[in-house]
C-alpha cells in the first residue's frame, strides 16, 4: 500500500473514533436549546456530501495524471477540471469554494502543466503570510518530487538566508513568496530576476479576501508595479485567485489586478458532517443588559471539547482576549491529568521559531488545545482539528466560516461554537441567524486611488523604472505626481521621464500591513535582556505604555520604560492577578466636504477630517472577575491624522422636534447612535470594526448642532466613507431594525451602549431620531 493511502486510512479510522466524541457535545447543546432562555441561539447542521467530479481533462500532462494516480487522485471535482480549462484558453480565473476544498490543486494544476511542457516557465505563489507560503511550498514540492520533475520550487521571504537568494534568482521557476517581501525584495531587484520576469507565466493569490481595507489598497498598486516590471521584459502573466466566499469576488480580483476575470464558485468537494452552533452568554442583569462574560464562557465551551480528549481551537479577536485565555485554559489544566504545557497561544507577535514549533505540536497532537487570533484563520496546515471555538464574531461571514473551516478538514465530524460578546454586531448576528446562514452579503473594499498609498508605490516604481512622459500608473496620468515628487526632491525630469534621485530606499518606508511602517520591539530585562516580541505602532501605543501588563503565552510582564523615538518597550517579569486596558480620547473635525444632502431633516455628508486621538490612561483588570482594581493617568504624545469620513449632521431645526427631551438626552442618544451606526456600517461594508471609529463633536455655533462622524482609521482613509454615504438609507434601516429587535429596555452593550452610560431615555431618543430619519414607512 502507498503512504498515502496508509495516511488516508489511519485518518479516517481516526475521524470514527472521534466523532462520538464530537456528537455527544452537540448532543448536550441540541437539548439545552429546546429550554427556555437557553443560550443556544442556533444550531446549523451541514450533512455530509458526496462530491462531484470530472475526469482529468486529456490536456493534462501524462508524467502529472501518473503522479496524482500515485497519490490516490484519478478523479477531480468538477470545479478543478473547470479551472483548468479556463486556465488553457488563457482567462484569469478567481476560485471561490469552502475551506479544505481543493482549491492548492485548483491552481497547481496549471501551472505544473505549464511548467512541464516548458521549463523554462515560471510562476509565482503570493500568500498573505510567510507560514502559509512556508505550507504550500511542501504540498507544491511532495506533488513535483511524485512526478520525478526538474521543476525547482523555492520560498523567498525575509527568513530566507542571504547565500540561498543568489541561488533562488537564478534557478527558480516557481518562487512562493507575500506581498511585502514582493515589494521591498523583488521588485526594486528585478533586475537581479530578468531571467525569471522574461519567463513569468502565472501569478497566484492565495486568500483573496484577505485583501481588504488598507492590505488590499496597497495589493493593488504593487500589483501595478509588477505588471510594470512584466511589460518591461515582455511578459504577461496570467492571474489565478482563490478566495473564501464574499459578495464580490470577481470585482475585488478586478480592482486589485486591472484585467478582466472569470469566476467559478460552484464546488464539486465531498464534505464531512459540520455543525455550527451559536451560543449568546446569558443576562445576568436585565435592565443593564449585562451579560455574562463571554471570555468565561469560552473557556467553559472549550473545555467541553477538551476533556473529551478533543483537539480544540479558540479564536479571539484581539491579542489581548487570546493571552487571558491562554491564562485561563492553562488555569484549567494546573495539576490535572492534560499537562498545561499541551495548551499554547498563537498571535502575531511570536518569534518565527516559536510559530514553527507550535505548528509542528499541532500537526502531532502534542498540543490539545491552542487559543489564536486570526494569524490561524488561513489554510496553514495543522492538522485534523475537531472542534473550533470563536470568542466573539470575527467581523465577517467569510472569516467566520474559514476560522469554522479550521476543523473537520479531513472530512470527519466537526463542531465549531460562536460565543457571542456584548458587541453590537455580535449580538445582531447570533439573534439573527438567518441573516449569517443566507447568501454573504458583504463586499470588500479597497481603495488603491488613497494619494498616501498611492504616492508611496509611485516613489517605489518609479525607484525601479524611470516613469516615462505620458505613462499611466492604474488609471492614473502620472504628470502632476510626478512633479510633485520632484518638489519634493525624490525624482527628476531628463530625455522624456522621471528619475529618481534620493538617496533613499522608498520600499524600506513603505508597510503594506498600515500606512505607518513603525514597530516596537518588546525587550525582556528581568534576566540577560532578549528580544520577545514585536508590535504594531497603533498596538503598541495600548498595551505597551510604562505601567501596562503585557501578556505574553500566558506569563505577564510589567513594562518598564516605553522609548517612544527608540521604538522599544524594555518589560520585566511579574506574576500578578490583573491586566491593563487602555483608555484614549478621540477629538474629530470636519475639513472639507466632497458631497452632501439632506436625509430625513438632517444631512449626510462625507468628506476629509482631522481626528486627534491621545491616550490618557489605563484601567486595571482583575482576572476572571472583570473587576476595576485601579487605574493610572498616563501622558502620551497626540497622534494626529487627515483621514475621511461619512458623517450626519444634526441641524438645530431638526433636533427642536424632539422637545420633551432634554440636550443632554439628545446628546447622549446620537452618541449611543453612533455605538449603533458602526456596528451595522461594518456589516455592510465588511470589515473590521476597528478600521472604523466613531466620534460626536458639535460646531461652534451659538446652537447645538452636532456632527456624527463614521471615520476611516487610517490617514488618508481607506476608501469605507463614499460607500457609507451612498449606502446611508440602508444603513440607517438596519440599524432601526437592530435597536427594535434588542430586548433590553432603556439601551446596553448590544445595541446603543449601556444605560448607564446613554441615560435612561438614550434608547427610547434614538429609536425617535431613526424614525425621523428614515422618514415615513
Amino acid at each position: 500500500m502507498n503512504p498515502f493511502a496508509e495516511l488516508a486510512e489511519s485518518s479516517l479510522a481516526l475521524d470514527c473514533a472521534r466523532k462520538p466524541a464530537v456528537e455527544a457535545v452537540i448532543a448536550r447543546f441540541q437539548t439545552e436549546h429546546g429550554e427556555a432562555g437557553s443560550p443556544i441561539r442556533a444550531i446549523h447542521h451541514e450533512p455530509a456530501t458526496e462530491g462531484t467530479f470530472a475526469e482529468i481533462p486529456p490536456g493534462v500532462d501524462g508524467r502529472i495524471q501518473r503522479a496524482l494516480a500515485r497519490r490516490g487522485i484519478v478523479r477531480l471535482f468538477s470545479h478543478q477540471a473547470e479551472a483548468f480549462a479556463l486556465a488553457q484558453q488563457g482567462s484569469h480565473i478567481v476560485l471561490v469554494t469552502p475551506t479544505a476544498s481543493g482549491k492548492t490543486l485548483g491552481y497547481n494544476l496549471p501551472v505544473l502543466n505549464s511548467l512541464v511542457q516548458d521549463p523554462d516557465a515560471c510562476a509565482m505563489y503570493l500568500f498573505p503570510t510567510k507560514a502559509l507560503a512556508e505550507d504550500q511550498y511542501h504540498e507544491f514540492r511532495a506533488t513535483v518530487e511524485e512526478m520525478g520533475s526538474q521543476t525547482r520550487a523555492f520560498t523567498y521571504d525575509g527568513d530566507t538566508p542571504q547565500d540561498a537568494r543568489k541561488a533562488i534568482r537564478q534557478r527558480a521557476n516557481v518562487v512562493l513568496t507575500n506581498p511585502d517581501m514582493l515589494h521591498s525584495g523583488i521588485l526594486p531587484h528585478h533586475t537581479r530576476w530578468a531571467r525569471y520576469f522574461e519567463n513569468l507565466r502565472y501569478v497566484v493569490i492565495d486568500e483573496l479576501h484577505y485583501y481588504r481595507g488598507v492590505y488590499g489598497s496597497h495589493l493593488a498598486n504593487l500589483l501595478r508595479r509588477l505588471k510594470r516590471i512584466c511589460v518591461f521584459y515582455n511578459s504577461a502573466p496570467q492571474f489565478i485567485c482563490c478566495s473564501a466566499t464574499i459578495a464580490n469576488p470577481r470585482e475585488l480580483a478586478e480592482r486589485l489586478t486591472g484585467v478582466p476575470f472569470e469566476l467559478i464558485d460552484r464546488s464539486g468537494a465531498p464534505r464531512g458532517e459540520k455543525f455550527l452552533i451559536f451560543y449568546n452568554p446569558p443576562v445576568v442583569d436585565r435592565q443593564l443588559g449585562i451579560r455574562r462574560s463571554y471570555i468565561q464562557e469560552t473557556r467553559r465551551v472549550a473545555l467541553e471539547f477538551i476533556e473529551r480528549d478533543l483537539q480544540t481551537l479558540v479564536f479571539a479577536n484581539s491579542r489581548l482576549a487570546t493571552e487571558v485565555l491562554v491564562t485561563y485554559l492553562k488555569d484549567a489544566f494546573d495539576g490535572g491529568p492534560t499537562p498545561s504545557e499541551s495548551v499554547r497561544g498563537y498571535r502575531g507577535g511570536y518569534l518565527p521559531r516559536e510559530r514553527r514549533e507550535i505548528e509542528r505540536g499541532l500537526r502531532e497532537g502534542e498540543i490539545r488545545a491552542i487559543a489564536a487570533t486570526n494569524a490561524l484563520e488561513l489554510g496553514i496546515d495543522i492538522g485534523s482539528l475537531d472542534a473550533v471555538v470563536m470568542a466573539g464574531y470575527p467581523g465577517t461571514i467569510a472569516s467566520t466560516w474559514q476560522r469554522a473551516g479550521r476543523a473537520g478538514r479531513r472530512q470527519g465530524a466537526s463542531a465549531a461554537v460562536l460565543v457571542a460578546s456584548s458587541a453590537p454586531l455580535d449580538q445582531y448576528v447570533v439573534e439573527h441567524p438567518d441573516y449569517f446562514f443566507g447568501r454573504s452579503p458583504e463586499h470588500a473594499y479597497i481603495n488603491p486611488e488613497n494619494l498616501e498609498i498611492l504616492l508611496a508605490h509611485l516613489k517605489c516604481a518609479a525607484f525601479e523604472l524611470p516613469l516615462r512622459d505620458g505613462e499611466k500608473f492604474g488609471p492614473h496620468d502620472t504628470a502632476a505626481l510626478c512633479q510633485f515628487l520632484e518638489e519634493r526632491g525624490f525624482l527628476h525630469h531628463s530625455a522624456g521621464a522621471w528619475h529618481w534621485t534620493s538617496d533613499s530606499y522608498p520600499a524600506d518606508a513603505t508597510s503594506l500591513r498600515a500606512i505607518t511602517s513603525d514597530n516596537f520591539v518588546v525587550i525582556d530585562i528581568t534576566g540577560e535582556p532578549k528580544v520577545i516580541a514585536e508590535v504594531s505602532f497603533p498596538a503598541a501605543l495600548t498595551t505597551l505604555h510604562e505601567k501596562a501588563i503585557y501578556l505574553h503565552e500566558a506569563r505577564q510582564y510589567h513594562v518598564e520604560r516605553f522609548d517612544y523615538q527608540e521604538r522599544k518597550a524594555y518589560v520585566q517579569r511579574v506574576d500578578c492577578d490583573y491586566y491593563t486596558d487602555a483608555i484614549d480620547y478621540t477629538r474629530v473635525e470636519a475639513l472639507e466636504e466632497a458631497e452632501g444632502e439632506v436625509l430625513g431633516g438632517a444631512r449626510r455628508v462625507y468628506g476629509d477630517v482631522r481626528v486627534n486621538r491621545q491616550i490618557v490612561g489605563f484601567k486595571k483588570i482583575k482576572f476572571y472577575t472583570n473587576e476595576n482594581v485601579g487605574a493610572g493617568k498616563l501622558s502620551m504624545p497626540e497622534q494626529e491624522m487627515h483621514t475621511t469620513a461619512f458623517w450626519l449632521h444634526f441641524p438645530a431645526a431638526f433636533l427642536t422636534r424632539f422637545k420633551e427631551y432634554s440636550s443632554s438626552e439628545k446628546q447622549s442618544a446620537i452618541a449611543g447612535l453612533g455605538t449603533a451606526l458602526r456596528t451595522v456600517a461594518s456589516l455592510l461594508l465588511m470589515c473590521d470594526p476597528c478600521d472604523l471609529g466613531t466620534a460626536l463633536s458639535a460646531e461652534a455655533t451659538t446652537t447645538f448642532e452636532p456632527n456624527l462622524y463614521l471615520y476611516d482609521t487610517y490617514p488618508g482613509g481607506i476608501g469605507q466613507s463614499a460607500p457609507l454615504y451612498r449606502m446611508a438609507p440602508e444603513l440607517l434601516r438596519q440599524t432601526a431594525e437592530l435597536l427594535a429587535g434588542c430586548g433590553c429596555e432603556a439601551g446596553c452593550p448590544s445595541c446603543v451602549g449601556p444605560s448607564g452610560e446613554i441615560g435612561k431615555r438614550g434608547k427610547e431618543v434614538a429609536v425617535r431620531i431613526l424614525k425621523e430619519l428614515n422618514g415615513p414607512q
